[in-house]
């Protein structure tokens, strides 16, 4: 099995995997990524893999930008208090909170909530993607460097 984690196959595994997981279906693709990594185990085989990481989860999370861009009507919240809170702090801090994307089960939500208030989309892709490289990135080396 560890050798079909050295594979190009095992690359767009995890950019599935990370698609998946930026939306608000589980997905596991921390474990996907710390399977790649050790089984290549050095920082040269490690940056495929973060990059084929951070394009999946970024790309999952323009698609939440993109359904809140084309969403309907902003009165249809009201009722929904999770989704009208994510929309608040949205407002309150703007687009800068989607370097936050990355977080568990509001990080899912914040980029539609981005989408919804149209935040330019170019800033949000950039955001995102920052946050998510780095999180993966942090990963990585604490991977590489405890049992690298």
């Amino acid at each position: 099995m560890w050798e079909w984690l050295a594979t190009e196959s095992a690359l767009w595994a995890l950019f599935a995997s990370a698609f998946v997981s930026s939306t608000l279906f589980p997905g596991g693709s921390e474990a996907v990524l710390l399977g790649i990594v050790a089984s290549r185990n050095t920082w040269e085989g490690a940056w495929p893999a973060l990059l084929a990481a951070t394009a999946g989860n970024t790309l999952g999370s323009l698609t939440g930008w993109a359904i809140g861009r084309f969403f309907p009507e902003k009165s249809s919240l009201r009722g929904h208090p999770k989704a009208e809170k994510i929309l608040a702090l949205a407002r309150r801090r703007g687009v800068w909170l989607l370097l936050f994307s990355w977080l568990p089960v509001v990080g899912d939500l914040l980029p539609v909530a981005s989408g919804w208030l149209r935040h330019p989309f170019w800033l949000c892709a950039l955001l995102i993607a920052l946050g998510k490289f780095l999180r993966y990135l942090l990963l990585t080396a604490l991977w590489l460097g405890t049992f690298g």
